[in-house]
């Protein structure tokens, strides 16, 4: 059973400070590797570790000392909540003060997967730092072995957002990892590349039993159709609305690459590719420059800019995969405007649109 600890671990043994990257894609040790990792966990450190979405910053959801951490090894706002990540549905129970009917069949569906379920916090079970002040806890179970495997051997519920400094493309790899955060936190765990590629999705079970999506991700309004009515949460198109955030990525602009970016939408193809060559010869003649995302289906190859691919609008898991790590690409190569192709909003399109708005700003073009 979790020993409920809210106050700061001033008591117990920190961390090293040094950085350790536990690689365990071939390990043969990987069992003393986790321990080592978990343990520090355990004593308050803040380690890094993968998950079949995006890689996450882990700290004991219990200790407001190691929770503060990761705010501040992620530069992250103190309103915005965490997701909390456990490796049994067991622990579930001391950490909410009620489950659903509702609640605990998209559980016994989606878990382990990429869905989190916003609940009633049981009061001090969680750091109020995890919960943001709000009456709710987010609670996931990552598909991933060795993120359960990670959560296991630290003995803690692991609050854990993406592992990037805030407002940069999120981490599906450990060198993004590294990138962004590798002066400020104690370590991580390298499994590899993430299999999704975008966030968890974000839900809420409503009084009249429909389900809110508060972020949309790896599983699909579609797919939670089939339990109960869903719709989504205002805030998904209008993020003003959200002055108090429920849920992680409601509220600020998350996603962003460096440079400028802007979204074209049209449902003529080369009226879409005409617009952007048009941008980006007036922003190559002020100096910039330049890079364009474009899906397969609608390639673009122009002179002194760099393409990159999304892959298929026919598989947009494809996009999903790739969007985090090309929005890396363009800041590594020094990209300062980019302009990318838009896709429609269904399945997991609805996920990438979400996240490439966020990387833009906003800043969308219909024609």
């Amino acid at each position: 059973m979790m020993n409920n600890q809210t106050e700061n671990h001033s008591e117990q043994p920190q961390a090293d400070s040094l950085f350790t990257c536990w690689d365990v894609r071939h390990s043969e040790h990987i069992e003393q590797q986790l321990s080592e990792a978990g343990q520090i966990l355990a004593n308050g450190g803040i380690v890094a570790f993968p998950t079949e979405t995006v890689y996450g910053l882990g700290a004991d959801a219990r200790n407001t000392h190691a929770v503060a951490s990761v705010f501040t090894a992620k530069g992250r706002p103190s309103d915005n909540p965490l997701i909390v990540h456990i490796s049994d549905r067991d622990q579930l129970s001391s950490l909410v003060s009620e489950v659903s009917d509702l609640e605990q069949t998209l559980i016994n569906h989606f878990w382990p997967g990429p869905l989190t379920l916003v609940m009633p916090v049981r009061p001090d079970t969680v750091s109020p730092l995890v919960t943001a002040g709000l009456q709710t806890v987010a609670i996931r179970m990552p598909d991933h072995p060795v993120a359960l495997a990670l959560i296991s051997a630290s003995g803690c519920p692991l609050a854990a957002p993406s592992a990037n400094r805030s407002g940069r493309p999120s981490p599906t790899t450990a060198a993004h990892v590294i990138e962004d955060l590798s002066a400020v936190i104690n370590g991580v765990v390298d499994g590899g590349s993430a299999g999704i590629g975008v966030e968890s999705t974000v839900i809420q079970v409503q009084d009249d039993n429909t389900i809110m999506i508060l972020r949309p991700g790896g599983i699909t309004e579609e797919q939670l159709s089939s339990f109960a009515p869903v719709t989504r949460d205002p805030a998904l198109n209008d993020a003003a609305t959200a002055l108090i955030p429920r849920s992680p990525g409601m509220k600020y602009t998350h996603y962003a690459p460096q440079g400028s970016m802007t979204i074209v939408m049209g449902s003529q193809d080369n009226v879409v590719n005409q617009y952007i060559e048009q941008q980006i010869r007036q922003a190559q003649a002020r100096g910039e420059k330049t890079g364009v995302l474009v899906f397969d289906e609608n390639p673009l190859h122009l002179a002194d800019t760099l393409g990159l691919s999304l892959g298929s609008r026919d598989h947009l898991e494809e996009a999903a995969n790739r969007l985090y790590a090309a929005l890396r690409t363009f800041d590594r190569v020094g990209i300062t405007f980019i302009m990318s192709q838009g896709c429609e909003q269904h399945g997991v399109g609805v996920a990438v649109m979400n996240r490439l708005s966020k990387a833009a700003g906003g800043q969308i073009i219909h024609l």
